[in-house]
């Protein structure tokens, strides 16, 4: 019988030899018995080309490297939320969520409960073997009641609480149509694991829900105990604290019939307050003397200093040249009087990480975010900051260029403290150059078509922090 997966596996050797069709699994290991019969169920429902498997740290991280399906890496935990955004976003896809005790019932518990109450037809193979497996032997949710691990070395104590019941929590949720526990320590309950996992992929076929399978599954290596005698205490100690059967098996007519995202930006003008309006481009290039492709800067300050909207400004001007742009927003307790930042990129052709640690460009609306990221600007960077509430700070290398600018005198001065963040912008284009005057004034005129009265003194805001940048920089002989 035809299976879903590869030939040979390039993981070992290159996949030539013996090693072509052996996997990375400890020999007992119950996650090639599951891996079998997920790949029997994949091929028997015809569903091998519109499969998604997600696997997560953990013992399955390999998975890739044995189903000849779509394969997706998540990071621990996060497979359920990852097979979501498959699911949504390809809604006749069949995504398989695969994961290991710790991964699911530890790290990812929040995702797991989630996405299960959700009920979104996607199936879930949860492997138990009361232990995590790959990083080294350490206590799980699922670890017995006085089972020794490498971090119990005397048992699971009271203290550590008592092992969780996955199958049981999920079954209570009005999410899930399909859940079961079933073993793979006989013939006649390896049959029963096959029907079930076998039954979860199909109802998410036929649209019916989520479904999720838990498997009591041997781990001979971290039991030190050989493969059969491992079988034997997953019967005996195991199987009483977690009963094997099903916990909820609902009769769901099919109801999954969502369309697919849309991906026409057009088809969305006017539902996010997009446009169809062209701006006119005041760019000749990209400001490759800033960086050949990609230029970072990050805008801090407290809050009510405006670094946020500064830093949508920049990259609404990148996009309306052409360019690709980003904006990252970083909030928290520190926007009370501390510090709060964007992060912000401007891509010749596209954005490929979104966050500036060592940011070419640093605007700073006070002293605490002077202080704090003056350091990680890059060598032949600038740092642009409010001279009306901060010290000039000496630059970690001689290259970078230090501006100082009173935005908050020049916004007072205007009778409108709010602009002094168009100040900074300003003062942002005097010291760097990266876009013409008119390229900030377009992007700032479109934040303000609700409220054109506000034009004028924005563009004199703009103007009086570039002038200033212009004359520090003169007296610097920059």
């Amino acid at each position: 019988m035809s299976t879903s997966f590869y030939n040979k596996f390039e993981r070992h050797a290159h996949g030539e030899g013996l090693k072509g069709n052996s996997t990375h699994y400890c020999a007992g290991c119950g996650h090639g018995l599951a891996h079998k019969y997920l790949s029997d169920a994949i091929s028997e429902l015809g569903i091998q080309d519109d499969t998604v498997l997600v696997s997560p740290v953990g013992c399955s991280v390999f998975a890739y490297y044995y189903f000849d399906t779509g394969n997706t890496q998540a990071a621990h935990g996060r497979a359920p939320a990852v097979a979501l955004g498959h699911k949504l976003a390809n809604p006749n896809a069949t995504v398989i969520s695969y994961q290991g005790d710790g991964d699911l019932a530890s790290i990812g518990l929040a995702e797991t409960i989630a996405i299960a109450q959700l009920g979104n037809p996607i199936t879930v193979i949860f492997i138990n073997n009361a232990i995590y497996g790959m990083t080294g032997g350490q206590m799980a949710p699922t670890t017995l009641m006085g089972q020794p691990t490498s971090t119990s070395p005397d048992g699971r104590k009271q203290i550590n609480g008592q092992p969780i019941k996955i199958a049981e929590q999920i079954a209570q949720l009005d999410g899930p149509v399909y859940v079961e526990r079933v073993a793979l320590f006989s013939p006649a309950e390896r049959s029963r694991a096959r029907k079930a996992i076998k039954k979860a992929v199909q109802l998410q076929k036929e649209g019916r829900g989520y479904a999720f399978i838990e498997v009591l599954a041997e781990c001979p290596t971290h039991l030190k105990i050989s493969p059969d005698k491992s079988e034997a205490w997953v019967k005996e100690n195991m199987v009483p604290i977690f009963p094997l059967g099903v916990k909820k098996d609902l009769t769901v007519e099919p109801w999954w019939n969502i369309e697919p995202p849309l991906f026409d930006g057009g088809k969305f003008v006017g539902i996010i307050g997009a446009t169809t309006d062209k701006t006119e481009r005041n760019c000749k290039e990209f400001p490759a003397h800033l960086h050949p492709s990609d230029i970072s800067l990050k805008l801090a300050g407290s809050g009510g200093d405006g670094a946020q909207t500064a830093a949508i400004l920049i990259a609404t001007a990148a996009i309306n040249e052409g360019f690709d742009g980003t904006h990252i927003p970083s909030y928290g307790p520190e926007s009370r009087g501390g510090t709060s930042y964007a992060d912000v990129h401007v891509a010749k052709t596209e954005v490929l990480n979104p966050a500036s640690p060592s940011p070419d460009i640093l605007i700073a609306f006070n002293a605490p975010s002077l202080s704090k990221f003056g350091s990680t600007v890059a060598k032949n960077g600038f740092i642009v900051f409010d001279s009306s509430v901060s010290k000039e700070i000496e630059p970690s290398d001689s290259s970078i260029k230090v501006i100082g600018v009173p935005f908050t005198e020049i916004a007072a001065g205007l009778g409108k403290m709010v602009v002094k963040n168009i100040v900074g912008l300003g003062a942002l284009a005097a010291a760097t150059n990266i876009f013409p005057r008119e390229t900030f004034l377009v992007a700032i005129k479109q934040a303000l078509k609700d409220k054109v009265a506000l034009i004028p003194l924005n563009e004199k805001a703009f103007d009086l922090g570039y002038d200033a940048a212009k004359e520090n920089m003169k007296a610097k002989r920059y």
